[in-house]
């Protein structure tokens, strides 16, 4: 544990040291299938800041729930050599499956994390029972991504220096259609996460454009995405719908990037009655 990862403000859950020696932390949270949910790449993000409003009513419904703070991320290690593309995640979600026994369960992702939960399920699609995308990442190119005015702007205040609440919040409101819903503990919990992310995460950060292969997903896929996402192209929503079987989206006006923040109640509806479905 590095010095100042004892001193977060998130919630201390379980850790796994996976084969090749890198550790990663997650929230165990109640019984039943599993859910593994994967938070996107932001200055700061985490598991807890990104979900603390959506797993409760998942446990309560029968969920186990394994909130993971993805490599780089919350308080899992943060390895300064490490090339932080999409087979990297993937490669270590795998093994922390492998690593606590979790045969089959549904991916939630939003953003990067729904790339990487496509890419799991395109690398190992008998692992994946149903997936939960918002406004996942991997489905354009790098440019597009880095032309969007959340990205632009996360970008160049990341490369300004340490992030304070200030510089944080900038960023974060344009994650929001409706920045009010913003408290300053999780611009606080972001803040002092983001001080603990090495150069490389984002230098290194390549996740690989999968639209032409949404076509071999054959699990049942829901989808949310924001018409206000300043961070990752609202169309995206149609190469879902044009490639890949089984999806159907939800598309919400006044919501920008963060859907299970902006409209929790509905979020947390939907995907219930979603993984409730024969």
């Amino acid at each position: 544990m590095s010095h100042n990862e004892k001193d977060l403000p998130l919630p201390t859950g379980n850790y796994v040291q996976l084969p090749d020696g890198l550790r990663l932390h997650y929230l165990d949270i109640g019984e039943g299938p599993v859910v593994i949910w994967l938070h996107g790449s932001g200055p700061g993000a985490s598991g807890f800041s990104n979900f603390k409003g959506n797993y409760p009513a998942f446990q309560k419904a029968g969920y186990r729930n394994i909130i993971l703070d993805l490599p780089g991320f919350g308080r899992s290690d943060k390895p300064l050599d490490a090339h932080y593309n999409l087979d990297f995640f993937v490669g270590h979600l795998k093994a922390l499956m492998d690593a606590i026994d979790i045969e089959r369960c549904t991916l939630l992702g939003n953003s990067l994390g729904g790339a990487i939960a496509l890419g799991l399920t395109l690398a190992h699609p008998e692992r994946v029972e149903r997936l939960i995308l918002m406004a996942p990442g991997g489905v354009e190119e790098r440019e597009t991504y880095f032309q969007m005015p959340g990205i632009a702007h996360m970008v160049q205040v990341y490369s300004e220096g340490p992030m304070g609440l200030e510089q944080m919040r900038s960023v974060m409101n344009l994650q929001l259609f409706d920045a009010s819903q913003l408290p300053d503990s999780l611009l606080a919990e972001r803040v002092a996460v983001a001080a603990t992310q090495p150069a490389n995460l984002f230098a290194t950060m390549l996740v690989q454009n999968m639209t032409e292969r949404l076509h071999e997903i054959r699990c049942p896929i829901l989808g949310f995405w924001g018409s206000d996402d300043r961070f990752n192209p609202p169309a995206g929503v149609f190469k879902f719908l044009a490639h890949a079987p089984h999806a159907r989206f939800t598309v919400l006006n006044r919501c920008g990037h963060w859907v299970q923040v902006e409209h929790q109640a509905l979020f947390n509806r939907q995907c219930l009655d979603f993984l409730q479905e024969a």
